[in-house]
């Protein structure tokens, strides 16, 4: 059996570390916020892979449909001999990459979640014999250092994760990536699309309340690992949509005038009834948007691929030129 290697390059603490400060910043600042990615502990990764089954949430089904589709026509464009996959979670979509790339010698799965690396990556030098899987604990938008592996790679960043990211963040975080690659590597980046409100709004805000407890998942969160007496039932789910910026915000609304203490931060944090903390953005593009951000960052889009009804889309951009 081919090897798994697991290289850690974050440190033991560094989660603790970047909670604290998240918190700390986000809730003294003005308007209040979080980063979504504290809503990934086991429960909330529990909820999220509830929320891409329902009904309302088309995200994941549409980006499957282009996978399977096309991943054929993604291993012939971009020859790949190394995949890297940032944020690879369970690596479930990647299967279908892995099926269709008949020269890939490596798989590198990034993430900061040490289990969810092992797992996945045990189970697919099972399921593939000849692969070897380099698995990385890290923070992919804190600076990566890719092990040597054989050209061309493809790196993966799939989910359309990066509507999480403000422009200037894209743009630091498209450039970082550049720097790993090499002229003619490639980028498959799954990016959602603009589309009518209802279906976005609905999309955060479903009828079962699923995504109202994994956004109030944040608060619970915060109390467990900083002590906090956030309590997530004084607060309602909110799920907008802003036309000008075309993102979609979730927020938690403060249901009354309250006070939360957070001991580990010594820091007291007061709420007026109704304001609001923001924990997402979920930015949703257009393909001319898409095609400039990445020519900024260094890469040429050079094949666009969507669902049936035109929901999602995946693209793939080569490295062009020197880094």
């Amino acid at each position: 059996m081919s090897p798994f290697l697991l290289t850690r390059t974050l440190p033991e603490d560094a989660t603790d570390a970047a909670l604290r400060a998240d918190v700390l910043h986000g809730l003294t600042r003005t308007p209040k916020t979080l980063p979504p990615k504290w809503f990934y502990d086991a429960y909330g990764s529990e909820l999220f892979e509830k929320i891409t089954e329902l009904p309302e949430y088309y995200p994941t089904r549409a980006e499957r449909e282009i996978l399977i589709a096309r991943a054929d026509e993604i291993a012939r464009a971009s020859g790949a001999r190394t995949l890297v996959e940032l944020g690879s979670g369970s690596s479930e979509k990647t299967r279908y990459l892995l099926k269709a790339l008949p020269e890939l010698h490596t798989y590198v799965p990034v993430d900061v979640s040490e289990s969810a690396l092992t797992q996945a990556g045990q189970a697919l030098i099972g399921e593939h014999p000849d692969l070897s899987v380099h698995a990385l604990i890290a923070d992919f938008t804190g600076g990566l250092t890719l092990p040597g592996t054989p050209g061309p790679r493809l790196v993966a960043f799939l989910g359309g994760t990066i509507g999480n990211l403000l422009p200037a963040e894209r743009a630091t975080f498209l450039a970082s990536v550049r720097s790993l690659l090499s002229p003619g590597d490639a980028l498959l980046l799954g990016t959602d699309l603009v589309k009518d409100e209802s279906v976005l709004v609905a999309a955060y805000d479903d009828a079962a309340g699923v995504t109202a407890a994994f956004n109030k998942n944040v608060l619970t969160v915060v109390d467990r690992e900083l002590g906090a007496d956030f309590d997530p039932d004084a607060f309602d789910h909110v799920a907008l949509w802003d036309a000008e910026q075309e993102w979609i915000e979730m927020r938690l609304r403060s249901r009354t005038a309250q006070t939360v203490k957070i001991p580990a931060l010594d820091l007291t944090v007061d709420f007026a009834d109704g304001e609001e903390l923001r924990t997402e953005i979920s930015a949703k593009f257009r393909e001319n948007g898409v095609r400039g951000e990445l020519a900024a960052a260094g890469f040429e889009l050079t094949h666009w691929w969507t669902d049936q009804e035109g929901r999602f889309a995946l693209s793939l951009s080569t490295a062009a030129g020197s880094s």
